[in-house]
């Protein structure tokens, strides 16, 4: 006697989430688009002044203005490329310090104060003095989105090395593992969810860090375009590398937790 071939299909609790999912992403796409249309309602009758709240399509209008002539693409691709090497820089000199004071502890009595004291001080504030230092050269924009960068990837890489469990090592040790492959076949991985905690973070960091440095001093990028339009009384322009600097550094933070889901799928964490 045959069994029954069991019928293939989806679980009604996996059909019933699948709906709420639905449901909370209508909701979630309803509430932008009825505080974009309130906005668009105030502005066009007159409620508030269009020089100090411009309305959603005069800022459309502002971005095709720029899209255009190039000027907006332009401006991105600076800002891109100071971020990167910024970020490059500093998170190349974090990675490396972080791994000597994780696996040395003579090395993080010796340098992890300072650091930690250096963390506290913030951008804003050593930003003139760089200025000052450097002048409004390319270096000192460089050296500002670095130092932004360099924190979140030292504290992330350390922690991560400091929280390999010790009996991994020793199973290390028992293979005969030398000081690389215990790196690269322990360390590497195990400590990878911190790392790529830090190279979010730091990417934020970075972005953020470089507003400061385009606003401080600069004749391009995203933050000077800022700058110029708000000297010119062009709120919407305003709005629009306002705008460019949210949708930017939200598709990098995305780009990121893709990487995290795709590489920690083997992790089995909480999720809600």
């Amino acid at each position: 006697m045959t069994s029954p071939v069991p019928v293939r299909g989806s679980k009604p609790g996996a059909k019933r989430a699948r709906a709420r999912r639905r449901v909370d992403l209508l909701i979630a796409s309803a509430l932008p688009v009825l505080i974009l249309a309130v906005w668009q309602t105030v502005g066009s009758i007159g409620l508030v002044e269009s020089m100090f709240l411009p309305t959603p399509w005069q800022i459309v209008k502002g971005f095709r203005e720029l899209a255009v002539t190039g000027e907006l693409f332009q401006h991105i691709g600076i800002s891109l490329g100071r971020a990167a090497v910024g970020f490059s820089v500093g998170g190349a000199a974090a990675f490396v310090m972080g791994i000597w004071t994780g696996f040395s502890r003579r090395a993080e009595d010796m340098i992890d104060p300072s650091v930690q004291w250096l963390r506290m001080i913030p951008n804003l504030a050593i930003g003139p003095l760089i200025i000052l230092w450097f002048g409004f050269s390319e270096t000192s924009k460089i050296i500002i989105i670095a130092v932004g960068s360099f924190f979140p990837i030292y504290i992330n890489t350390f922690l991560g090395i400091r929280s390999v469990d010790n009996k991994l090592y020793e199973v290390s040790r028992v293979l005969s593992f030398n000081s690389f492959q215990q790196v690269r076949r322990l360390v590497l991985p195990s400590s990878l969810p911190h790392l790529l905690l830090g190279v979010r973070l730091s990417l934020a960091i970075s972005w953020l860090s470089l507003v400061v440095a385009e606003l401080i001093g600069a004749s391009s990028g995203v933050g000077h375009l800022i700058l110029y339009a708000s000297q010119n009384a062009r709120t919407d322009l305003v709005f629009v590398g306002v705008i460019v600097f949210a949708v930017v550094g939200k598709a990098v933070d995305s780009l990121v937790r893709y990487l995290d889901r795709k590489w920690l799928k083997w992790r089995d964490g909480y999720r809600g």
